[in-house]
């Protein structure tokens, strides 16, 4: 099963993601994939405040900022994962080098990332930033990034088991799914 989870910055989102996972899990091994690049202090707060908030949930931390297929070669099979989150790992991709990459391969690239780690976990539990809300236009680079982030949560959002939205720490699902559709979704395949 795989879960989009979504807000704005500072929603609540990854607080609800995390309790999400852990109800969802069980007895699984717990996996967080971080996707955050340490760059400044204030990144670093974050990071270091995320960790005190997981310690002694039993989770398994993956520090993956790029490359999202490596994170599944470090899990077994079948373990309960939380992606947190697309909008770093989306950014990650697209600046990391020099010059930025094109959204169309960034797209590609974390969308089979994706498909390889849903193969991989269940549940799936996948945190994003909605994007594009304010209709504000950026600079270029930026609208690419805006671009890539929005088509990326599109098609997670069309393959997702469900899709819920955090706005001020309240959720809403978007996107359920009944006992008997989640059923005919995986016979399906």
């Amino acid at each position: 099963m795989m879960t989009l989870i979504l807000g704005g910055s500072g929603s609540g989102k990854s607080a609800y993601a995390e309790d999400y996972l852990l109800r969802a899990a069980g007895d699984k091994k717990k996996y967080y994939i971080a996707t955050m690049q340490i760059r400044d202090a204030e990144m670093q707060a974050k990071v270091d405040r995320h960790h005190r908030l997981r310690q002694g949930k039993g989770f398994t931390t993956i520090e993956q900022p790029t490359e999202l297929e490596q994170a599944v070669l470090q899990m077994e099979p079948a373990g309960a994962v939380l992606l947190e989150c697309m909008s770093n790992l989306t950014a990650n991709e697209m600046f990391s080098g020099e010059q930025p990459v094109d959204r169309q391969t960034v797209i590609k690239k974390i969308l089979q990332g994706m498909e390889d780690l849903r193969k991989q976990a269940d549940p799936l539990v996948i945190v994003t930033n909605n994007v594009f809300e304010d209709g504000i236009i950026y600079d270029d680079p930026t609208m690419e990034y805006i671009e890539a982030l929005g088509r990326i949560n599109e098609r997670l959002a069309a393959k997702a088991d469900e899709v819920v939205e955090v706005t001020a720490g309240i959720s809403q699902r978007l996107k359920p799914y009944s006992a008997e559709e989640k059923t005919r979704r995986r016979q399906d395949g």
